[in-house]
């Protein structure tokens, strides 16, 4: 095309690049900028053509349109304004920007000195000025087409808050080592999206996959500088492209497309497609750190910085800046992605990594009410999909447990050492498992919020496996390149008389006895029940216990090595749950009499606990009957053996049935049932049944 001699004016909205009426529009965000222009380049972005400056301001958006301009062009941004670091103000046209609305990235980032917009070296630091030109090695935005086909929430299941199954995956780690999905396919989207796959997913009564970040990430210079990548992905760099690296495609276009194929293919098996999500930090880093986007653009407006020198981040996440959500530009920038996962590739909801970030306000406190919240939840495209937190961050009051607004649900790290304290005998008592079990009413039963506020898990992509915390008493992490020393210390685990592997029966018994109870447990607790992918194969990572930087077999599912049987375990637990609906009530259960769906905890003599049997130290067996409410009515016994001998427990008057024995080993015989030892069972009341 013959390029103009200057952009028209454009409109506002949407922010990014868009095309309409023959050409392209550009609208851009920068509140203290004094100028921004917009950098044409050629198709494989290594040759600038042409710069334009855009118009406006308009209430702090940058816009310009380029008539006769189409999908496909290659652009990056120049931001003019102070640089004054001891202000805030990071200004600096010699760094090309990338804009932060991008669709599709093209390039391939590397570190280098002259992303900085500083001087490396220089004894001014962050203060000095780096005038050389970083463009020929800058990450380019690509306007994006829009993507072809019907609408991708067509077909979306919609699945009921209290039928969810969270299946936590990985999408290369899930089919790298899968044989039945072609080799080429493995890895990637498309493989997520093979029948065998999904098969798999659908063998264990999985209805949602919650996938670790897919958002374009890049890798931290101490990681770059190791060899080592960033293979959890918690490092987004672009909020509204996916990640390259995950898929079979090359071109940018491509992967848009294979991603939401992906979905199509979920949505088409009756499985939901939920994002993990990373809104509180971006690879800029702290104040040492590149210019890639943000920092250029308005440092003051995107980041929290320090109120007495605000030369320096916030660091609330642990990752050198917090991204400033209380600010309304940057509040929109986090909606319009989460808006786009939603309407052009069909996502059904996201967790929030670090989700208090979203609630700081400007004096750095945590507000439940924050502006963010009320936007997100009266949003008209995002007000239906499901919300997850991970209720806490690095900063000042950061455990938030509870504290989330509405239709969040939450991660519950209570419910995670509650069950793994009462399995290995570490000291917690009866009345915390409980607590935990029933979806802790103490942490969530207020606001007029439900069970299923409770995310329960008992391990998940941050810490041991399941298998591993049943197999090692300390972390073994020493390939991540830190000496041992990143990953959680003290973490609930027990190896059980071995570290790692072993061929000893009597441990190995022990162990498989503890996973099936653990599973077991998590499939029949109330709330909603999250899986962390692998844990029903029996997979290990060698006692690794923060693998985020392990992009090989540590972290591949190794299905090779699958434990069937404990698969289909766990398929028997959660088809019980999904054909129980006690086992997933949507209401807090209340004391018996009410003339409502209730709960009754028993001794292992049959008599109801009392007040004094909660916390007796070294009696772990109890029991939990479930009513539907005024007999006769659906009732379940669950009966928990935590101990290492075999315990009988009296049974309430009526008869029952066992639907599932986690050790099978337990015996029923006339008004009793012979629970093994470190195992759980599911007994149904025979007058109840269909």
């Amino acid at each position: 095309m013959r390029l103009p001699d200057q952009l028209q004016p454009g409109r506002v909205a949407p922010l990014g690049s868009a095309t309409r009426d023959g050409g392209v529009n550009f609208a851009v965000f920068s509140e203290h900028a004094t100028a921004i222009e917009v950098c044409l380049f050629d198709a494989e972005g290594q040759r600038e053509l042409r710069r334009y400056p855009l118009h406006g301001p308009e209430d702090g958006i940058w816009h310009g349109f380029l008539p006769g301009a189409r999908a496909g062009l290659v652009y990056g941004l120049r931001a003019h304004g102070p640089y004054e670091p001891e202000r805030g103000h990071r200004f600096n046209p010699h760094k090309l920007l990338l804009d932060p609305q991008a669709r599709e990235i093209v390039g391939r980032f590397g570190w280098r000195a002259e992303h900085h917009g500083y001087v490396l070296g220089d004894p001014e630091g962050p203060r000095s000025f780096d005038a050389r030109d970083n463009a020929l090695h800058a990450l380019k935005a690509r306007v994006a087409a829009a993507l072809p086909g019907p609408d991708p929430r067509a077909n979306a299941p919609h699945h009921a808050t209290a039928d969810l199954v969270i299946y936590e995956v990985h999408v290369k780690g899930f089919t790298r080592q899968l044989q039945a999905v072609p080799e080429a396919l493995r890895g990637t989207y498309a493989g997520l999206a093979h029948p065998a796959a999904i098969a798999h997913l659908k063998r264990l009564g999985v209805n949602a996959v919650e996938l670790l970040p897919i958002h374009y990430a890049i890798d931290e210079p101490h990681l770059a500088d190791k060899g080592l990548p960033n293979y959890w992905g918690y490092n987004s760099l672009g909020f509204f492209c996916p990640d390259p690296r995950w898929a079979h495609a090359k071109d940018p276009a491509d992967i848009r497309a294979e991603f939401r194929a992906m979905v199509q293919a979920l949505h088409a098996a009756g499985i939901e497609v939920l994002l993990d999500v990373v809104y509180n930090h971006t690879p800029e880093g702290n104040e040492f750190g590149p210019t890639l986007h943000f920092r250029g653009l308005d440092n003051r407006a995107y980041y929290h910085l320090q109120p007495d020198d605000p030369s320096r981040c916030e660091n609330w996440t642990g990752c050198g800046n917090t991204l400033n959500c209380a600010h309304p530009r940057v509040a929109q920038l986090v909606l319009d992605s989460l808006r786009c996962w939603v309407q052009e590739y069909g996502v059904d909801g996201f967790r929030f990594d670090l989700a208090p970030v979203l609630g700081r306000t400007k004096q750095g406190g945590y507000d439940p009410q924050a502006a963010f919240f009320t936007a997100l939840r009266q949003d008209p495209v995002l007000g239906a999909v499901h919300l997850i937190a991970e209720p806490w961050d690095a900063g000042p009051n950061g455990y938030q447990v509870g504290h989330f607004p509405g239709r969040f649900l939450e991660w519950n790290d209570k419910y995670r050492d509650a069950a793994r304290g009462y399995w290995l005998n570490t000291g917690v008592s009866r009345g915390e498992f409980a607590r935990r079990f029933a979806a802790s009413s103490d942490v969530f039963h207020h606001g007029g919020r439900r069970p299923t506020a409770s995310v329960n898990f008992v391990s998940c992509h941050d810490g041991f496996t399941l298998r591993d915390l049943l197999s090692y008493s300390r972390k073994h992490n020493h390939a991540n390149g830190e000496d041992n020393r990143d990953g959680r210390d003290n973490e609930l685990c027990a190896n059980l008389g071995v570290e790692g592997p072993t061929d000893d029966a009597a441990v190995t018994e022990t162990r498989r006895r503890l996973q099936r109870a653990l599973l077991a447990t998590l499939a029949f607790s109330q709330g909603t029940p999250m899986l962390n992918a692998g844990d029903e194969l029996g997979n290990t990572q060698g006692g690794n216990n923060n693998a985020y930087c392990q992009d090989n077999p540590t972290t591949w599912l190794d299905w090779p090595g699958a434990d069937a049987e404990l698969i289909d375990f766990v398929g028997r637990c959660f088809a019980l749950r999904a054909e129980l609906p006690l086992l997933r009530h949507t209401r807090w259960f209340s004391g018996p009499g009410a003339g409502q769906a209730h709960v009754h905890w028993l001794r292992a003599d049959g008599g109801e606990m009392q007040a004094s049997d909660w916390q007796v130290g070294g009696e772990g067996a109890f029991a939990c009957a479930l009513h539907a409410g005024p007999m006769p009515c659906e009732r379940l016994l669950l009966c928990f053996n935590p101990e290492g001998e075999s315990r009988r427990f009296v049974l309430p008057a009526g008869g029952w049935e066992l639907l599932l024995d986690s050790s099978a080993c337990s015996r029923a015989s006339g008004g009793a049932v012979d629970v093994a030892g470190h195992s759980l069972v599911l007994l149904r009341g025979i007058d109840a049944k269909n």
